[in-house]
């Protein structure tokens, strides 16, 4: 597997033997392709980050820092050793952790991130690391998450997002998700108007007297 774009295009990224999904060479160029906009300067979480590849593709494209997640030690020794190979690690940290555990953290020391690369297994629900992302001081308020996951799997209900982009490749499609501005309180009911013709005849709105009796 190689790098697809920027700085570090060519270089090959170790893989690990087995417990990993490593994402497409076509799909890591087109999602880098329609992500290309907001890359430069940004600050990256990859979560479920494997090989490091999506984020090492963050970094080769104009990142400027990246935050990788990875549960299994054995996987994130492979990244760390992606990211030293690339002479990377003074832009990067990789934390061997569940991605639910670091969002208190990431929230209690302000780490806003303006770009989300998820690539969860197929099979794990993806509405946890959706509502940990949503938690106040994680995602940028105009942060974009870019998920990547199998067709039959739908957006979790009852979260505050928007589906800003969607691009399939067969079964695997990556869809590129904001947070929903929040809807305003509704507004008390305004007081009746008044007839503007009272102010001018107090008569105006007056009832007609009712007739004479013969």
């Amino acid at each position: 597997m190689r790098v697809t774009g920027g700085e570090l295009r060519g270089r090959r990224l170790r893989v690990p033997p087995r417990g990993v999904r490593p994402t497409a060479d076509r799909v890591r160029e087109t999602l880098f392709m329609v992500l290309a906009p907001r890359l430069s300067g940004a600050r990256v979480l990859d979560l479920c980050a494997g090989s490091g590849a999506l984020g090492i593709e963050a970094l080769s494209r104009g990142a400027v820092h990246c935050v990788f997640v990875e549960v299994v030690p054995a996987v994130a020794h492979v990244a760390r050793a992606n990211l030293a190979a690339l002479e990377l690690a003074d832009r990067s940290e990789v934390l061997v952790a569940a991605a639910e555990r670091l969002f208190p953290r990431f929230a209690a020391t302000g780490a806003v991130f303006d770009l989300v690369l998820l690539d969860p297994p197929y099979a794990a629900p993806a509405a946890p690391f959706l509502h940990g992302l949503l938690a106040p001081g994680v995602l940028a308020p105009d942060g974009l998450i870019a998920w990547e996951h199998d067709r039959r799997v739908p957006l979790p209900a009852g979260e505050r997002l928007r589906v800003v982009d969607e691009r399939r490749f067969g079964d695997t499609v990556v869809t590129m998700i904001t947070p929903a501005a929040e809807e305003p309180p509704a507004a008390e009911n305004p007081p009746p108007a008044k007839d503007p013709r009272a102010a001018k005849d107090p008569r105006a709105t007056a009832k007609d007297p009712p007739p004479a009796d013969p």
